[in-house]
């Protein structure tokens, strides 16, 4: 094990976030073992067992991705290299760093350790966050399946990009504005590679403790939206379509509490057939921006204090990017 680094805290490769994964997926997957157990036998636990364990498996590799390409950023790209591609100045860099979530073919389990480590190398708040939110939602996997959820309605592929940059920017530009340091406190970790330690020890480490931390709040969060899919019956459904402003609202709530990853959401929105066009962009609009799961994961990176205003924040920006977006394009 290699030393601590003079000045550097010591880190915990385990917390509690980690420990309540490991517990449930233990859990979870000793439930077969149970089955006679009465209570255990009931539809609905089985089916809050499938949606929980459907949702970690599906954002696990991506989880994976970002946690590993926070790692590789941490440990082998030079320090000042985001700081000198990106504009100098923070107004400037915010829709550079927008635009840049197109190369990342993740979720927004990826997203969130890549912000992270992108903050940590010097990149301003702001910029970071513009990614953060733009990759999950433009990346070509998340449009191509789009424009196959939608065949022959290029408009929606469109829409989905347009209103998603434009929340992740006018986001960025808002943390310039009203955001501030308190509320920013990323989880305690080294930055950067230390003297006397290889460069692929600097991404064990960096790429263990970003994993373990995060992985156990996306648990916690697939549990959560396992409940709302299982306690929530169809015929809620049906109560919203008739209302062109309530379908909007309730679809962006949905997105938020189903947690779907943002390659498959598409899908999930185009079988949503009663609703308006407006609805159902404003569920692919705000579902890879704020979710459950997503929540759990900036509380575990950045703190309540942060999650919570920003993710409130993206909610009305994004619902009102896809309504305007909408108006003009469907």
């Amino acid at each position: 094990m290699a030393a601590p680094t003079p000045g550097v805290p010591a880190r915990r490769t385990t917390s509690w976030p980690y420990a309540v994964a490991l517990a449930t997926v233990v859990g979870l997957a000793a439930v077969p073992a149970l089955g006679d157990t009465q209570w255990l036998g009931h539809p609905a636990v089985a089916a809050w067992r499938t949606v929980c364990l459907a949702i970690t498996v599906q954002a696990l590799p991506f989880l994976l991705l970002g946690t590993a390409l926070s790692g590789a950023i941490n440990a082998f790209v030079p320090a000042d290299l985001f700081t000198r591609v990106l504009p100098a100045h923070p107004a400037l860099a915010v829709p550079v760093a927008g635009a840049a979530g197109v190369v990342l073919p993740g979720c927004e389990c990826a997203s969130v350790p890549v912000a992270g480590s992108l903050i940590r190398r010097g990149v301003t708040p702001a910029a970071a966050f513009a990614f953060l939110l733009s990759a999950p939602a433009i990346n070509p996997i998340v449009l191509t399946a789009t424009a196959v959820a939608f065949p022959g309605n290029p408009a929606m592929v469109l829409a989905r990009l347009l209103a998603s940059l434009a929340t992740a920017v006018v986001m960025g530009w808002l943390w310039l504005w009203l955001g501030r340091e308190e509320w920013l406190r990323p989880t305690v970790r080294h930055g950067g590679h230390h003297p006397g330690r290889s460069r692929w020890t600097e991404f064990r480490l960096g790429f263990q403790h970003d994993f373990l931390h995060a992985g156990g709040y996306l648990v916690l969060g697939a549990m959560a939206a396992a409940t709302f899919n299982v306690a929530v019956p169809r015929s809620v459904l049906d109560t919203f379509t008739g209302s062109p402003w309530l379908s909007v609202l309730f679809l962006a709530a949905l997105a938020v509490l189903l947690a779907v990853c943002s390659e498959a959401d598409a899908f999930v929105a185009a079988s949503l057939s009663g609703f308006s066009p407006t609805a159902r962009l404003a569920f692919l609009v705000v579902g890879p921006m704020v979710d459950l799961k997503l929540i759990a994961l900036q509380i575990g990176t950045f703190g309540r204090a942060f999650a919570l205003r920003f993710c409130a924040a993206t909610m009305v920006v994004a619902v009102a990017a896809s309504v305007l977006t909408s108006g003009a394009l469907l």
